[in-house]
């Protein structure tokens, strides 16, 4: 059995159009996407309520209250948030990564402490917002290509 379809050609000029308005838009968004995920994980660790244990630390003194599990870390020294960074891999990769030695037991925990986990919640909420502009982005494309 052979099927023809007839008339393709406007769709498929549309389509290589789309394709080129559409590039550099995605690796913008894709690097923002990168950004909005760092300012998560780090808005998550500096603000809202902690509900940890409370205790006094020294040099310099102060009193601390740590995050319960399921919570962002609580910051205090400042180190696990200058150490959350995003950077690009290429046009279509950006990684967001946090470099403090002790992240990975922050994130998934260890015998001893239950997961404070404050990237892949960050990374979930990220990922909701750039579906929601590369749908938004495309939706304003084909849009200028119908006119």
């Amino acid at each position: 059995m052979t099927i023809t379809i007839k008339g393709l050609e406007p769709t498929i000029k549309n389509l290589r159009l789309l394709n080129q308005g559409m590039e550099k838009e995605l690796t913008d968004i894709i690097r923002g996407g990168g950004q909005f995920i760092r300012g998560e994980a780090i808005r998550s660790i500096q603000s809202g309520p902690k509900s940890g244990r409370v205790y006094k630390k020294y040099n310099p003194t102060r009193t601390h209250t740590a995050s319960a599990p399921g919570q962002a870390p609580a910051s205090d020294t400042g180190n696990l948030v200058s150490n959350i960074m995003s950077f690009d891999k290429g046009k279509e990769t950006t990684m967001v990564e946090s470099r403090a030695d002790y992240s990975k037991f922050l994130e998934f925990g260890t015998s001893k402490i239950l997961p404070r986990p404050f990237m892949f919640p960050a990374s979930e909420k990220g990922a909701k917002k750039i579906q929601e502009v590369i749908v938004r982005k495309l939706n304003k494309v084909i849009e200028d290509i119908k006119k």
